[in-house]
């Protein structure tokens, strides 16, 4: 799977525990144009249920997510 999926804006929430990666994400989506896509990155496991149910009760897309050696990777279409 190539890593070619296309951004507009990124974020680097490695580090950050919960809920920190995802308010930072809102905060980001909040500046970005409705359709622009967000990737963000994380190292907190809790992030994947966190971001599932943001995008849904959001109503963004989650694109795609990926977790790999403890690095979870999302890409959010704003809504």
């Amino acid at each position: 799977m190539s890593d070619a999926l296309t951004c507009d804006a990124e974020l680097d929430a490695s580090g950050l525990s919960c809920p920190l990666p995802l308010l930072k994400a809102k905060m980001e989506l909040n500046r970005l144009a409705s359709g622009a896509v967000l990737k963000v990155i994380a190292t907190d496991a809790g992030s994947q249920r966190d971001f599932r149910t943001f995008a849904q009760l959001a109503g963004h897309t989650l694109l795609r997510e990926m977790a790999e050696s403890g690095i979870y990777t999302y890409w959010l279409r704003k809504a």
